[in-house]
């Protein structure tokens, strides 16, 4: 009886600390861009935390292109508002996945281009 329960007692802190990672990944790409989805993605064993990367992943490489074209069009005013736009974007979206992570919902960033499925 002991046994079955240390066994669910141990396969609960694997999926909690598997939610951890997986908010980790949504609040690391806010402040490391690419680079710790990356990571996470090339690193990880567990198909749960590599969708997580994926997607932040996605979202973190569309970022870049839609900076890009902000960047080209800072020479006209819609530039700024640009990157006024997609920075704020990007903190919504990285608390909103965190926080579905959080709950176990594996959340698609919306205007979010996938490179990796």
């Amino acid at each position: 009886m002991k046994n079955m329960e240390n066994e669910n007692v141990n396969s609960q802190n694997i999926n909690n600390d598997d939610n951890i990672v997986n908010m980790a990944i949504h609040l690391l790409g806010l402040f490391t861009g690419f680079i710790a989805p990356l990571i996470f993605l090339l690193i990880s064993k567990k198909e749960e935390v590599k969708k997580h990367a994926k997607i932040v992943l996605n979202w973190q490489l569309t970022l870049m292109i839609y900076y890009l074209i902000s960047l080209v069009t800072l020479i006209i005013i819609i530039g700024a508002l640009g990157f006024a736009v997609f920075g704020t974007l990007n903190i919504i979206f990285s608390i909103v996945g965190m926080l579905k992570a959080n709950d176990r919902i594996l959340w698609e960033y919306p205007l979010s281009i996938r490179f990796l499925k």
